[in-house]
């Protein structure tokens, strides 16, 4: 197949490096595989991999219908099977492109903490967790278009244990002694701020304790102005931000304990560190036999906890027991090889894209995609006044469906990249 892939855009993050990481993985199995995105930084690294890049507007609207016929052009010109979109402003373009052909389909990829409504029901997707999954089938009922799960993809050997992190280390002067609290995160207010300035809060309380924080972001002021506090106040390098990595690896590596969500924390766990999950509202829970399951079925992350008192009281006895850490670290890596390994994403992709493509080729669904064509522009128009009118009010998220607050449908739990 000659697929093109669109992700979201392509700063550093979980979702885009989902998409970069299981294109690679297509090419491997022998497709052709190519990639359409805004400028980033991430760019560098999709060449890198030996894909070929084609560049969009950076200040174009989101979705347009300049990007629709861009896409179009790409697909007649280059022959594309598959148009793979990730998250909804590409997956909706890439539906558009395509829906008048039968020689090409559509796919798109959510991972989210949520879908957004308005995405055609004939247009296949795919979501990061059992419980979006089974939303999304319930929302759609009998209507045509499949909802597949794909776990947010690790490759478990380039992030495994023995990594080197000395230089890491040397480079931020983390010297030997506290147990290193290591979070690799955005530094932006949906999603991660709150999270990040009860983790200062909690590691003031526990002397043995340093808290890196990797990463930048539109917060980042913030959560510097916070760490400044909390060292001020403790008289030790409590905190330690080191900006952002473009290879995170050597930070992993040299985390005692890990505090992340979704991609992220699944990272983590590749290392066989021992993971602490990191939500929303207070949330904090550890990654152990017991609660494995719930984080199977919700994603890696949640919503609503004790918060800083949680915080410490997960760690206290982390910090006082190698042993534990280690027991805890090794199930997290065993969990991730089975079920989470880049490969075996690659094959379930690798049908999803032949079936949509067949779907195509037979026709079926055109009538349906066309009545899908005519909804689906009258409310992203409805949802784009409304989201308007909320920014007026100021109560807009920025990140839309990837946040809890100020969402058009609630889904408490998912995937965040």
């Amino acid at each position: 197949m000659n697929i093109l892939v669109y992700p979201h855009d392509m700063r550093i993050g979980g979702s885009q490096l989902n998409a970069i990481e299981l294109a690679a993985s297509m090419r491997a199995l022998g497709h052709r595989v190519a990639m359409v995105s805004e400028p980033g930084p991430l760019v560098e690294r999709v060449r890198d991999e030996g894909i070929q890049h084609f560049a969009l507007d950076p200040g174009r609207r989101r979705p347009a219908p300049s990007t629709v016929r861009r896409l179009r052009a790409l697909v007649a010109a280059r022959g594309f099977d598959i148009v793979h979109g990730y998250e909804w402003p590409p997956g909706l373009e890439a539906f558009h492109a395509v829906r008048t052909r039968r020689d090409a389909a559509a796919v798109c990829t959510v991972m989210s903490m949520a879908v957004a409504p308005f995405l055609p029901p004939t247009l296949p997707l795919v979501v990061g967790t059992r419980q979006i999954q089974r939303e999304v089938v319930e929302r759609r009922g009998r209507r045509p278009g499949a909802v597949h799960l794909i776990e947010p993809p690790v490759d478990v050997t380039a992030n495994a244990p023995g990594h080197p992190s000395e230089e890491f280390r040397a480079r931020f002067g983390l010297d030997p002694g506290p147990v290193d609290i290591v979070v690799v995160s955005r530094l932006a207010a949906e999603l991660k701020l709150e999270g990040l300035l009860t983790a200062i809060e909690a590691v003031e309380r526990l002397p043995e304790v340093r808290l890196v924080i990797v990463g930048d972001g539109a917060c980042r002021d913030r959560v510097e102005a916070r760490a400044a506090e909390a060292n001020a106040r403790t008289g030790r390098r409590a905190v330690v931000l080191t900006g952002q990595l473009d290879d995170p690896r050597p930070a992993y590596a040299a985390a005692s304990v890990a505090l992340g969500m979704g991609g992220s924390a699944l990272r983590a766990m590749a290392f066989a560190k021992p993971l602490i999950v990191q939500g929303e509202r207070g949330f904090f829970e550890p990654l152990t036999p017991e609660t494995a399951g719930m984080f199977l079925e919700q994603g890696w992350y949640g919503v609503g906890g004790a918060g800083a008192d949680r915080l410490e009281a997960i760690l206290r006895p982390l910090i006082g027991s190698a042993d534990r850490r280690r027991e805890l670290g090794e199930f997290g890596r065993a969990l991730v090889v089975e079920r989470f390994s880049l490969e075996s994403a690659a094959r379930v992709q690798e049908r999803i894209y032949r079936e949509a493509l067949d779907t195509a080729r037979t026709g079926a669904s055109v009538p349906a995609m066309r009545r899908d064509a005519a909804s689906t522009v009258g409310r992203v128009l409805a949802y784009k006044a409304e989201r308007r009118a909320r920014r007026l009010r100021g109560s807009a998220a920025l990140d839309d469906f990837n946040a809890v607050a100020g969402k058009p449908e609630t889904v408490p739990r998912g995937t965040p990249g």
